[in-house]
């Protein structure tokens, strides 16, 4: 992508007025995005989008710039802007600049076996055509499908004054699959969007009518159902998005880019139960390609498995390069960022709770009033506090241990810190899927998972 010369010369150009590091991130990305509305394709966008990134630390400080136009003078212009900006007062100035680039040597865990730029257009279309006909044509009530294809292929070059040099492939495909369910002049939902870091050969492994059959079952069965009443009682997640839950008011919250400035609920509790007994959460970049796994993260360090929780205990936080510096620890492979546009900071890759002993069935036997939350949806939350607000997109009633009828309109309640206390059971049932988390290095592809388990008590909003 860049000769090791050019690279060397910007970096020592990056260095140059007394940074003590300086990083270049250089992306070349192709993009095929269709779009489908009730069997109709209404738009079909494909791209490539190419430029790089410098990034100079002064002490705990950094300076980002970036570019589109990736001729040697302009990348060198971008370098000399960004050590402009350090000044000559760098906590280096007057030291010697030294580095020799080496390769890194990367194994890729992330095999692809049909790669998207091979794939006619007229198969994705029909893929999503076949979506289509299966949810609109599972009840009378559909009214309205919408699905989505989209892959990207990444090719980044990853190089710093430590000697790094990195480059790699990365390709992602997702689906997504939409249906409307309407009933005097109210409507609802239902959606799946299943995606992997792999060619095409995913989506030729999905049961594309399955998937479909279920989005519209969850909008008609939620077209029908009665409001949720509100209240505190015990409530059962479920497995795969469930874990949105934990990502978002736990796991952001475990980031070092909260952690670093003190505005994280878990700062300084390494080592202290912040969880009961039997949570054991993981962070893992390194899972068979799976939608949020990387070979080497967007510093061009090797991801790998973080335990963030064990038995309760807080054993790890997730840390880039630049909040290491500040909390004086090292990286964990985990500095991420949408593009060159962006410079990274920590984020979280595959993320879960890991399977307990129980049977789903027992969990539900254990509750004699409360919710079952089957399929969650987006929501808000407070990272500095873990406090939280999440829809249920379908939820059932859960009576003398058996689940009962359908309800919607539910919303739960609660803080993350609290929420990790009060959890009873967990089942053997785990499992993942898909999302885009964005933070302040842009929107990236992340797993969420959990098994099935219950919260012994929570706030339900409903009426």
């Amino acid at each position: 992508m860049l000769s090791k010369s050019l690279v060397h010369d910007i970096l020592t150009e990056a260095l140059s007025t007394g940074g003590a590091f300086a990083e270049i991130f250089a992306e070349s990305t192709a993009q095929n995005n269709v779009e489908m509305l009730n069997g109709v394709v209404e738009k079909a966008v494909s791209g490539i989008d190419y430029g790089a990134g410098i990034r100079i630390f002064s002490g705990t400080d950094a300076v980002y710039a970036y570019t589109n136009e990736t001729d040697r003078e302009n990348l060198l212009r971008a370098a000399k802007t960004a050590a402009a900006a350090v000044g000559r007062g760098g906590v280096n100035a007057g030291g010697a600049i030294n580095f020799d680039l080496s390769g890194l040597d990367i194994k890729n865990a992330h095999a692809v076996q049909i790669m998207p730029e091979n794939v006619l257009k007229k198969y994705i279309v029909s893929m999503l055509r076949e979506a289509a006909d299966a949810a609109s044509g599972f009840d009378p009530l559909i009214t309205q499908t919408s699905g989505a294809y989209g892959d990207v292929t990444q090719n980044v070059l990853i190089a710093n004054s430590d000697g790094v040099w990195a480059e790699d492939t990365r390709v992602r495909g997702r689906i997504f699959i939409s249906a409307v369910a309407s009933n005097e002049g109210e409507k609802q939902t239902g959606s799946a969007s299943p995606g992997a870091s792999a060619g095409f050969e995913f989506f030729n492994s999905l049961d594309i009518k399955k998937i479909a059959r279920e989005a519209a079952e969850t909008a008609v069965v939620m077209i029908k159902a009665d409001f949720a009443p509100g209240g505190r009682m015990p409530v059962v997640i479920e497995n795969a998005f469930g874990g949105v839950i934990f990502h978002e008011a736990c796991g952001h919250s475990l980031e070092a880019t909260s952690v670093a400035r003190g505005a994280s609920v878990f700062c300084g509790k390494t080592g202290q139960q912040i969880a009961t007994d039997i949570v054991t959460a993981i962070d893992d970049g390194t899972i068979p390609n799976a939608w949020g796994s990387l070979n080497i993260d967007d510093e061009g360090e090797k991801t790998r498995r973080n335990v963030l929780i064990e038995n309760g205990i807080l054993k790890s936080y997730l840390v880039d390069r630049l909040n290491g510096l500040k909390m004086g620890v090292k990286s964990t492979g985990s500095g991420r960022r949408q593009s060159y546009k962006f410079a990274p900071t920590s984020r979280m890759n595959n993320t879960f709770i890991c399977s307990g002993n129980s049977k789903f069935a027992d969990i539900i036997g254990s509750v004699d009033y409360g919710l079952y939350a089957k399929k969650m949806g987006g929501g808000s939350v407070n990272p500095a506090t873990g406090e939280f607000n999440f829809a249920v997109l379908e939820g059932y009633m859960i009576r003398s241990g058996r689940i009962a009828e359908p309800v919607r309109g539910a919303t739960l309640i609660g803080k993350g810190s609290e929420v990790l206390m009060d959890i009873g059971m967990i089942s053997d049932n785990l499992d993942h899927a898909q999302g885009v988390c964005g933070s302040i290095s842009g929107g990236v592809p992340t797993n969420v998972g959990q098994p099935a388990l219950k919260v012994n008590m929570m706030t339900v909003g409903g009426r």
